[in-house]
């Protein structure tokens, strides 16, 4: 962690309030898994064209997420099945920031992917607590969190349950145009509340690129000539396979075993 405080160190920073016109809710994503050990590489070629977000003085953020589905796990399923329509559900809290968000993230038919949320301040993360929000989570809201969901998602909020949490620390870069936002995660830690299980990949390093359309972008580059190539990947279903016993997986699995040999055999 000391080699990359170092090297972005380096980057010039980005405020929060700056990161504003950056929010690309509605977006492509595209997504690298890398080794931890090839990260100082891609950030020094970034830091000439890239700035980093910086909150309080800090470059890497503390993420804590938790996942909600289904008791049939009908979001992971509909992953895991190639449903072109599909959506995520979850309170993510930005610890260093201290702000907790309800966030629905839907992707449609054309790939692209949209993301609505809502504050939700006080949410204890690691408690079943949904009763505790039925009412409006500020004054001046027009939604309860139990409207929100019904307007935003196809699944009511008594009908899903807290399923997988998931922690990481994230180094987000902006490109100096401001047309693409990217995310690094990595010490990424998931807890399953249901079967008790947890899981980490130490060396893993998800990488995701989020720009409006396929406008240019130097990191494409910097991934192409490091010989790592797109792949897609969810946090979520990852996860969810690798603690949940007799899940479905098959196809979550291969992808596991990809990531392994990208892991295992680092540029």
């Amino acid at each position: 962690m000391h080699a990359l405080q170092s090297i972005i160190a380096q980057f010039e920073p980005i405020t929060l309030a700056q990161m504003e016109s950056v929010k690309l809710m509605n977006r492509i994503d595209t997504k690298y898994v890398v080794p931890l050990s090839l990260l100082p590489d891609i950030l020094t070629a970034a830091q000439p064209d890239y700035y980093v977000q910086e909150i309080d003085g800090k470059r890497i953020a503390a993420y804590d997420t938790m996942y909600y589905d289904t008791d049939t796990l009908d979001m992971y399923i509909r992953h895991h099945d190639r449903q072109l329509v599909r959506q995520k559900i979850r309170v993510r809290q930005y610890v260093d920031s201290d702000l907790t968000f309800l966030e629905i993230k839907r992707k449609d038919n054309k790939g692209r992917t949209s993301k609505k949320r809502i504050v939700v301040p006080g949410f204890d993360i690691t408690a079943d607590t949904r009763s505790t929000l039925t009412h409006k989570t500020k004054p001046d809201e027009p939604l309860t969190v139990t409207e929100f969901i019904r307007a935003k998602s196809r699944y009511e909020w008594d009908g899903i349950a807290p399923h997988l949490r998931t922690t990481f620390h994230r180094i987000t870069l902006v490109n100096k145009a401001k047309t693409e936002r990217l995310t690094i995660d990595m010490d990424l830690l998931w807890d399953n509340v249901i079967t008790a299980q947890t899981q980490t990949f130490p060396e893993l390093v998800i990488v995701e690129l989020k720009r409006d359309g396929n406008v240019p972008s130097l990191m494409t580059r910097i991934m192409l000539d490091r010989h790592v190539r797109p792949l897609k990947i969810s946090k979520y279903c990852i996860g969810t396979a690798l603690t949940t016993p007799h899940v479905k997986a098959n196809r979550f699995k291969a992808k596991i075993r990809k990531i392994r040999k990208i892991l295992s055999n680092p540029l």
